[in-house]
């Protein structure tokens, strides 16, 4: 049992550093489609967490949130994240359309105020209304 633990210790640490080492790597990437794709879903997280906080936001949209938020953390994927391209796409597929769902029901300024970065690729994604 010990060893499980340990094992399961050092396959979360790597994950946690492979984020870390992405989120890092994508404030390098010049501006422009690339960079906005690889934020995407720190945004994503970034942007649920503070509007579950938001008292404008209606109950629906927040279990949606919450839904995204968990599904992105979520060590348990539809897809495995080591395959290359494909991996996240589980991710980014189901935070779309939770995100989509949630922002229906959200006023647009505060979805743009909670967005951490360029609002370009969110609005573009949300359509509009």
């Amino acid at each position: 049992m010990s060893r499980l633990l340990v094992v399961a210790g050092i396959a979360i640490g790597l994950w946690a550093v492979s984020c870390l080492a992405m989120v890092l790597l994508a404030h390098r990437l010049p501006p422009g489609l690339l960079r906005q794709v690889a934020e995407f879903l720190p945004a994503c997280v970034t942007t649920a967490r503070l509007l579950r906080r938001d008292p404008d936001v209606p109950r629906r949209a927040k279990v949606a949130l919450l839904v995204a938020i968990v599904w992105v953390v979520s060590p348990i994927d539809l897809l495995p994240e080591f395959l290359p391209v494909i991996g996240p796409l589980d991710d980014v597929v189901a935070v779309v359309l939770l995100l989509r769902y949630a922002a229906r029901s959200i006023p647009r300024e505060t979805l743009l105020e909670a967005w951490p970065t360029d609002p370009a690729l969110l609005l573009r994604l949300l359509g509009s209304r």
